[in-house]
């Protein structure tokens, strides 16, 4: 076996070092640009902490109970939950309740404050002014709001709008620090952004990622901005903070599976908080418009059977009775182009756009009806509770054979025109084979077949029959008080 010895060592040590320092130039200039080129494109999130973190609170809650209720009210019920998903704070453990040895006597006994959550928040003007999201302060009794240097103030809550879950709170101070707002239009899939909040109460965490989309459709008024900075519970209410410094959104939402943190993160556009956080200041409520439509999607074979160029557009369901679109002549199977000039690329478009329109203001919807644009005028009116649809099961008598959709019909009697205030249409009895596969049933009443509208039986008869046979056919169906499109294949093509 052979041994390298001690000078052999020495030596072959001396070599393989004036090797490595003649080859190493060569070698690092083939390697440096790359690796220089990608050190130098990490962000530095130092200077931009300092200078922001002051400005970001943390905030806590609690709720008055009489001795004897427990830990967290309601802590095992749907609220806990929603409390949970949506980050109203950290889980407060059940508190430990006296003996009865140890409870003072007495009828009246004095509310205790007791723990309610964890939340955070940043400051907005110097006066005191914090945004936050709504579900931190809801159902708080009381509200404090700590800075970075420990200073803690009561807050008082200035109001909350749970539909775009943003909710500001006024703390009294002067010259306090507080961020700056971006613009949240501005912003572009891939860039850095950071979060600042208090997950599980660790106050003023830093965390950081890239923004992994836009627009993303969670809620009739939240077109959200998508992350994969870590946020838990704790972080709600936080700002999202671009490379500027600026605040661009308010941390809000999460998906998870399993109640943590899974790469997903969703924030509040912090434009839209802004105009909310506006109207909650000046009158501490929420004053949206209405048209008093209900809506769906437009989907690619109804847009290509109804000669749409692309699937955009709001589709009208229903119209409420009495409503502004009813009085400025929308009817259930228009579809809502345009909104005062804006399109509509989405369903979910509309209603932020009316949304933001201020009741009694003269607006102009664009129309897609049976092949042509129109332009219709309504008076936008302040939204009120949603009304619940009334539903009431229908009997008819079969008279037609079943037609190519499958579909058996029959003609609406006077007392059904009235009662669902039509003037035609088809009501079907039998559902079977395509049309059953599409989802109608006995009961739905046809409207429309195409572009051409239904009168009655015979007549829709005759027009399926002329139907090309590989071409989807798209019917307007009314099922109760609302109406669809539902694109059929004949023959099961």
């Amino acid at each position: 076996m052979k041994t390298i010895s001690s000078v052999q060592n020495t030596l072959l040590a001396i070599f393989l070092g004036a090797a490595s320092a003649f080859f190493a130039p060569a070698l690092m200039g083939a390697a440096t640009p790359a690796y220089a080129a990608s050190v130098a494109g990490l962000p530095d999130f130092t200077d931009l902490v300092d200078r922001v973190g002051p400005a970001v609170v943390n905030i806590r809650t609690t709720e008055k109970v009489k001795p004897g209720q427990g830990g967290v009210p309601g802590g095992d019920d749907e609220e806990m939950q929603e409390f949970f998903r949506r980050f109203f704070g950290v889980p407060i453990p059940p508190r430990q309740q006296p003996s009865p040895r140890n409870r003072k006597p007495g009828p009246q006994q004095q509310e205790e404050e007791v723990p309610r959550g964890v939340g955070s928040g940043f400051i907005i003007s110097a006066d005191g002014y914090v945004l936050t999201n709504a579900h931190v302060v809801d159902g708080a009794d009381d509200v404090y709001v700590t800075l970075t240097d420990k200073r803690e103030y009561k807050a008082k809550i200035i109001g909350a709008d749970k539909r775009t879950d943003v909710a500001m709170v006024k703390i009294e101070g002067n010259n306090l620090p507080r961020l700056t707002m971006g613009d949240s239009n501005k912003i572009r899939v891939g860039e850095w952004v950071i979060a600042i909040g208090s997950p599980f109460g660790l106050d003023n965490t830093v965390t950081a990622g890239i923004v992994s989309a836009k627009a993303r459709d969670t809620g009739d008024y939240l077109p959200l901005i998508q992350t994969d900075v870590a946020v838990n519970p704790g972080n709600s209410g936080g700002p999202l903070i671009n490379m500027r410094g600026e605040v661009i959104g308010i941390n809000s939402q999460i998906y998870s599976r399993s109640g943590g943190y899974m790469g997903i993160s969703f924030a509040v556009p912090i434009d839209e908080a802004m105009r909310v956080s506006e109207q909650l200041r000046t009158s501490g409520k929420v004053t949206r418009g209405r048209i008093g439509v209900q809506i769906g999607e437009v989907t690619k074979d109804v847009a290509e059977s109804l000669g749409l160029a692309k699937a955009q557009g709001a589709l009208v369901q229903r119209v409420e009775p009495g409503g502004p679109a009813e009085k400025g002549g929308l009817e259930a199977g228009d579809i809502i182009l345009k909104f005062n000039g804006s399109a509509i690329e989405r369903s979910s478009d509309l209603p932020r756009l009316v949304g933001n329109t201020k009741p009694g203001t003269r607006s102009t919807v664009t129309i897609w009806r049976k092949g042509t644009n129109r332009d219709l005028a309504l008076t936008i009116t302040e939204m009120e509770p949603d009304k619940v649809a009334k539903k009431e099961d229908k009997k008819f008598k079969p008279d037609q054979p079943v037609n190519t959709l499958g579909l058996v019909v029959s003609d609406l009697n006077e007392a059904q025109k009235k009662e669902l205030k039509l003037d035609g249409g088809a009501v079907v009895e039998v559902a079977e084979g395509a049309a059953a596969r599409a989802g109608l049933r006995a009961g739905d009443v046809i409207l429309r077949l195409n572009n051409t509208d239904v009168k009655d039986s015979k007549q829709f008869n005759a027009l399926v029959s002329k139907l090309e046979p590989k071409r989807t056919a798209v019917l307007l169906v009314r099922r109760g008080d609302s109406s669809q499109f539902v694109p059929v294949r004949p023959n099961g093509q």
